[in-house]
């Protein structure tokens, strides 16, 4: 006789789904004593916590959305059986989007809110870089004066000391994207494909520095491996006055970066809206007692500014880190946010002014650990 006794089934692989993390207690309590403190600040500020679900209807992550047949470039979509699509958030800005469309005329203004939460984000994942983690965000929704701005950028500073960085080992540096908008018709540039080139190159100055960054101004770079990119295709001249604004910063003194600033910049009307703009932002921050180390203009801040509408933020990490092996490593930018006027008018047709900075928590985390400053 032949046995006829069944094979025991295949045993499945213990093992996580690429771009997700375990994490025990230790990662656990540092990121809840993290959200604890900056909720804290947020709240002594009159920022009030809101909630909204890990869904969205994909229509309303708009960009991400590269086609109707299966929108899940970017995000993690599911069709409901009404036949919507439906994406896990990708951030905590497009929800917030939604809901002030949805309750305006039932909410304070402006209306001002912070939020905490998993994101989830359809990317190939690497060392650092994760399908799933927690971000933190606070926003002003409805005021387009500056001091609003100024009130976020102060709020981040306050949050982030809480959160366990010491005093000076972190900056909020500022830019404005009509600066660079004004610079660039100035000298001739409306082309908005030229205009992106242009942020892609700024965007790589402190790793190529000024000469990788006039090549990709100019016709282009070719790196050492070969390979060949393409550049922005400015002029000689248009190239060294991008570059001439970018290095307008650098100091701790904002009332002298503005003036450097101004003088580049040629006196167009849209970089002298930008120019106001900075300069309210800087008298509301002496009124709420941030020292200029703690809060600097920075021209070569790109932080997408095709996304943004006026001022943008990006908080760089100064304390010294280490990596796991010992080596000093530099971490960057920790957080980073700007105005963005036109993403409730996405839903209502209406422009309805908006800024806000948002962190990663797990990031932030790790950044007090190189430090060794984790709790």
């Amino acid at each position: 006789m032949t046995d006829q006794t069944p094979s025991a089934p295949a045993r499945p692989e213990a093992r996580s789904p690429r771009g997700f993390q375990d994490r025990r207690a230790r990662d656990l309590a540092a990121e809840r004593a993290i959200l604890t403190a900056v909720a804290a600040v947020y709240e002594r500020y009159g920022f009030e916590a809101l909630d909204t679900g890990a869904f969205e209807y994909a229509d309303a992550l708009g960009k991400f959305l590269p086609d109707a047949d299966r929108p899940n470039e970017g995000v993690f979509a599911l069709q409901d059986d009404d036949e919507q699509w439906m994406a896990l958030r990708y951030d905590l800005t497009a929800p917030l989007a939604r809901f002030a469309a949805q309750n305006w005329e039932t909410l304070p203004k402006p209306f001002r809110r912070y939020a905490f939460g998993p994101v989830w984000r359809n990317e190939k994942p690497g060392p650092g870089r994760f399908r799933e983690f927690t971000q933190c965000d606070a926003d002003t929704v409805g005021s387009a004066r500056p001091e609003a701005d100024a009130e976020i950028i102060a709020m981040a500073v306050e949050g982030l000391t809480a959160a366990g960085l010491p005093q000076g080992s972190a900056a909020i540096k500022i830019n404005n994207r009509k600066l660079l908008n004004g610079l660039l018709s100035a000298v001739g540039v409306t082309d908005e494909g030229q205009k992106l080139g242009v942020l892609r190159a700024v965007d790589k100055l402190d790793r190529l520095g000024p000469d990788g960054v006039r090549l990709l101004l100019g016709e282009g770079r070719k790196d050492e491996s070969g390979a060949f990119t393409k550049g922005a295709g400015l002029s000689a001249k248009a190239a060294e006055a991008v570059l001439a604004y970018t290095a307008a910063g650098g100091g701790h003194d904002r009332t002298g970066t503005l003036d450097r600033i101004a003088e580049v910049i040629g006196g167009s009307a849209e970089g002298d809206a930008g120019l106001a703009e900075l300069a309210a932002i800087d008298a509301a921050l002496k009124s709420l007692g941030v020292a200029e180390g703690q809060a600097l203009f920075d021209p070569s801040v790109v932080r997408g500014l095709e996304y943004y509408t006026g001022p943008v933020f990006e908080a760089e990490l100064l304390l010294d880190t280490k990596d796991e092996k010992g080596q000093p490593v530099r971490f960057g930018s920790i957080g980073g946010g700007g105005r963005y006027d036109d993403l409730v008018a996405r839903f209502t047709g209406q422009p309805v002014p908006a800024t806000g900075f948002s962190f990663g928590v797990s990031r932030l985390a790790a950044a007090l650990r190189a430090a060794g400053r984790d709790q």
